[in-house]
C-alpha cells in the first residue's frame, strides 16, 4: 500500500511558545545573532512551518558587552538614510556602542529574518537590554546557551 505524504500545518496559537534569556557577555555578534534568529523563527522545533510564526521569545541581556572579531570593531559602520537628499547618516561601531548598544544586536538579528510581514512580526519577539536587569521575569525565561 502506498503511503501518502502529508504536510501538517500548525496554527500560531497551537505553537508552544517559550521565553529564553541569553547572556551576550563576551559572545561574538554574528554567531549570537544567527542562533537568536533561529530560535525566534522556530527552526529548532519539529513543528516549524516556513510561513507561520512558531518561534519563541528571546531576551538578551548584557548587550553592551558583546564582542567582534579581528579589526571589525574599528571597521564596522552602520548606515541609515532619512529619505531626503543628503540624508545619509553613517555611525561607527564605537558610536553605536556608546549611544545604543541594544540596536547592534537588534539590527544583526533583524537582518537574518525574512524581509516581509512575517519578519516584522518575528522581530517583536526579540527584547534586548544593555544591562543585566530586564522586566520579563514574570514570563520565567529559561537560560539559553549555545
Amino acid at each position: 500500500m502506498k503511503q501518502e505524504k502529508i504536510t501538517r500545518f500548525i496554527k500560531t496559537e497551537d505553537a508552544d511558545v517559550k521565553w529564553f534569556v541569553v547572556d551576550a557577555q563576551d559572545k561574538v555578534l554574528g554567531r549570537l545573532a544567527s542562533e537568536i534568529a533561529r530560535v525566534i523563527r522556530g527552526k529548532h522545533k519539529a513543528v516549524f512551518t516556513p510561513n507561520m510564526d512558531t518561534g519563541d521569545f528571546v531576551v538578551v541581556v548584557n548587550a553592551d558587552k558583546i564582542k567582534l572579531t579581528g579589526k571589525r570593531d574599528m571597521q564596522k559602520e552602520y548606515f541609515s538614510h532619512s529619505g531626503y537628499p543628503g540624508g545619509v547618516r553613517i555611525r561607527s561601531y564605537a558610536e553605536m556602542m556608546e549611544k545604543k548598544p541594544e540596536a547592534i544586536i537588534h539590527r544583526a538579528v533583524k537582518g537574518m529574518l525574512p524581509k516581509n510581514r512575517l519578519g516584522r512580526q518575528l522581530i517583536k519577539k526579540l527584547k534586548v537590554y544593555a544591562g543585566v536587569d530586564h522586566p520579563h521575569s514574570a514570563q520565567k525565561p529559561e537560560p539559553l546557551s549555545f
